[in-house]
């Protein structure tokens, strides 16, 4: 592939992956996605073929984005830290959590687009979770580290993707979300149970 042709592919994901988080996948326009790109709209078309496709690819590619800088922690990761990048990472990156929540929307419980996948890659993080140092001793045998992940993900995300309920419940100062950070990586760092 050509430079020229990559440039233009990389622009139309920001553009597209801009889009679709404002609008989903229902309320987003191709013409503003050629537009703001600079491309030509036959050629969003023929790269990716449909919005419904050219939204998965965006996520998919979003989500490797995510894996790649801030990987499955490893047997001698501090969950805390783990926890504290993945916060970072996402508060950096807003536009992941509510392509996530478009995705909810729009595929009602139903199985999504690449899940097989992307549930193989949760699997992958929750077994690492649970062999990851901070998990060791007493909290291992009795916390299940599924069920772990996805609360952390949770603790995380749910601050970030309804800024309104945490700036009511916060306030609107601009430490805020330094200090959800903070207790989310505390709460990590309780589940072992070791000192701050």
């Amino acid at each position: 592939m050509s430079s020229r042709s990559e440039q233009t592919r990389n622009r139309i994901y920001q553009a597209a992956l801009e889009e679709f988080a404002q609008y989903g996948v229902s309320g987003a326009r191709v013409d503003r996605i050629a537009r703001e790109a600079k491309a030509n709209k036959q050629a969003i078309y023929l790269y990716y073929g449909d919005k419904e496709k050219l939204f998965t690819l965006v996520l998919g590619r979003a989500l490797e984005e995510l894996a790649q800088a801030v990987p499955a922690p490893a047997e001698s990761d501090d969950i805390a830290t783990y926890v504290d990048r993945l916060f970072t990472y996402h508060k950096d990156h807003p536009a992941i959590l509510r392509l996530l929540l478009w995705e909810a929307l729009e595929h009602p419980g139903v199985p999504v687009p690449d899940e097989a996948a992307r549930t193989e890659h949760y699997q992958h993080k929750a077994r690492a979770l649970g062999k990851a140092g901070a998990l060791g001793g007493q909290a291992a045998a009795e916390l299940d580290p599924q069920a772990l992940l996805l609360m952390f993900t949770a603790l995380v995300g749910w601050p970030l993707a309804v800024p309104q309920v945490t700036r009511m419940v916060m306030g609107d100062g601009p430490d805020a979300m330094d200090r959800v950070k903070a207790a989310a990586v505390a709460v990590a760092q309780s589940v072992k149970g070791t000192p701050r």
